[in-house]
Formats: C-alpha cells, structure tokens, sequence
C-alpha cells in the first residue's frame, strides 16, 4: 500500500538517493549545495544517513525549508568521531559562514568548562562559563558544548569521586555524608587524580566511572527509586558527552592547515585560535600535506566521503 502524500515531502532524484545512500550512520556535519554551487543549508547530526534522508521524507518542524529541499543539488558530509565534536564542528562553521536558509550562527548550547580545583578550602569540581586566569591547584578542561550538561557531569563526577568532601570547614551534614562514603580530606590527592584521569579521557577511568554510575542508577531502578534512576541517567549521558572525543574546539591558540586526499579528492581545513573554522573540498591531482599530528585519520576519511558522495558529479 502507498503512503498518503504529505505536503511536507520532495520527491527524491536518483542522485539525491545515491548521496543518501553512501553517507555513513556515524555523527557528522553535513551541507547541501544547490545546481550553482553555492551552500544553502549546514547542520548536524547523530547519524547522518538517517538525518540526511529526513528532508526528503518529511519535514516535521522544519517545514520552513520546505522550498529549500527541491534546490539540493550536492551533498557534502564530514563524519566525526563523537556528537559532541559534531555539535562543535557546526557551531564553529556556522559561525564563520552563514548559509542562506541557516537561522541561527552556532547552535543554542552555552560553552562551558569544567573546574578541578584541589585547593583545601574550595576543593570539588564545578562548571564554569569562562576559564579564568591560571590558578595554582586549579585545572580547567574543556570547552564542552551546554552549561546543562557540564552541571550534570559534574554530579556524575561528585558521585563517584567525592573530591568536595575532602574541603576544609564542610558543614555537618556534609561531614555526615562524607563520614557514609569513608572519604576524609588525606583521600583529596587521591580523588583529584582520579577526577582527572575521566576528563582526561583516560579509557578505563571512564570506563570505571560508567560501570558505578550503571551500578546506581540499575540500583535505584530496582528499588522504585525512578527519580534518583532518571537523574543518574542523565548524569552518564553527561559523562559521555564531556569525555567523548573531539579535537575541532580546543583551548589551544594552534592555526593550522588540514588536509586529506583520496581518489583525486582533496578536503581542506583551517585551524585558527584552536577552532576548525572552514572546510573546502575539489578535485585534484595534488596529494594533500602531511597532516598534523592527531588529524591524519579524520582528513583521510572525510577525504574518501567527499570523493564517494561526489561519484559521477565530481567536479573541479
């Protein structure tokens, strides 16, 4: 039986559909670019093929690019190695160059750090929306995407690394809490260090942070407890968003240009103040640069889907 037609879908070409069916379900940033050439739409997404299909299955709340959709002529996708180097990588483009049917320069996530201090008297970790001048005792990670979500990993990480516990003039109930988890203030270089090892991204760290944070939530679970459940889930979502990998946005000044090569295929990038801010793509016969340390395996991929999706359209 065929769908009801709805107002809200465009019929898909035979190249729109092979583009659709090339891009990867991994996280991404993709953009659509019309007969001429020029960009008319960037955004992101958790998995691209899905995403990407959506425009021409139905637009949902996005009716406002309904006369956009039957002008894509060319997709272009990059694909990440996290959502949350996604959500950076659009923001960073869109904030350097607004395509006509984009609203907005950046999505609406707040940037935000996270603070570990080890300090007596202020030890603990708390987020912050600028990182401040360089403290003696005090390290600054991040930036990460959504002040929301960087308050929640800090409850993720007070959870299972009490360091705040090992502050000088706690009050008596925290004194009480802190007695329940047998935590003193000789644990706060021990706890300092294993709050770094998570936002360090250190494997098992998170990995450990996971598991006890799975351990409570599953407890709470069990018991009816699906409120204190709800909030540690959010709580490892959290986790997983500030210790998943992205190297687009950086606290680094580093400028540097990336580039990747495939099947004639040449995909560039500039770096400037730590932000990947322009992504460019043509065919070539000139193999890319060497790529900077930490970008070889990103410029190569991406390399490979520009060459894929441009297949029959490649173009100088």
């Amino acid at each position: 039986m065929a769908e009801p037609y709805r107002a809200d879908t465009v019929p898909v070409g035979p190249e729109i559909r092979r583009m659709i069916a090339a891009l990867p379900s991994s996280p991404g940033v993709y953009r659509f670019r019309d007969e001429g050439g020029r960009v008319l739409y960037l955004g992101r997404a958790t998995g691209l093929r899905s995403r990407v299909a959506s425009y021409w299955g139905g637009l949902g709340d996005r009716r406002h690019l309904a006369r956009m959709v039957p002008r894509v002529a060319r997709i272009e996708a990059l694909t990440c190695d996290s959502v949350h180097e996604a959500a950076w990588l659009e923001r960073n483009l869109l904030e350097e160059s607004l395509p006509r049917w984009n609203r907005t320069r950046g999505g609406q996530e707040v940037p935000a750090y996270l603070v570990l201090d080890v300090r007596p008297a202020t030890a603990g970790v708390r987020a912050v929306h600028e990182p401040g001048a360089a403290t003696p005792g005090v390290s600054v990670f991040g930036p990460y995407l959504g002040g929301v979500r960087a308050r929640a990993a800090v409850q993720a990480l007070h959870r299972v690394h009490p360091l705040a516990y090992t502050r000088t003039g706690l009050t008596g109930a925290e004194r009480d809490l802190a007695a329940r988890r047998g935590v003193t203030p000789a644990d706060r270089e021990k706890l300092a260090a294993a709050v770094a090892s998570v936002l360090h991204r250190e494997a098992v760290a998170v990995a450990s942070a996971q598991a006890f944070l799975t351990g409570v939530r599953d407890r709470a679970a069990e018991a009816l407890g699906l409120e204190l459940a709800a909030r540690v889930q959010d709580e490892l979502r959290a986790l997983e968003w500030v210790t998943a990998p992205q190297r687009v946005t950086t606290r680094d000044a580093a400028a540097l240009t990336v580039e990747g090569w495939s099947d004639g295929f040449l995909v560039s990038f500039t770096v400037r103040d730590g932000r990947l801010r322009t992504w460019t793509q043509r065919r070539t016969t000139r193999p890319a640069l060497p790529a900077p340390p930490g970008w070889a395996a990103f410029a190569v991929r991406n390399a490979t889907l520009a060459a894929t999706l441009a297949g029959s359209r490649l173009q100088a």
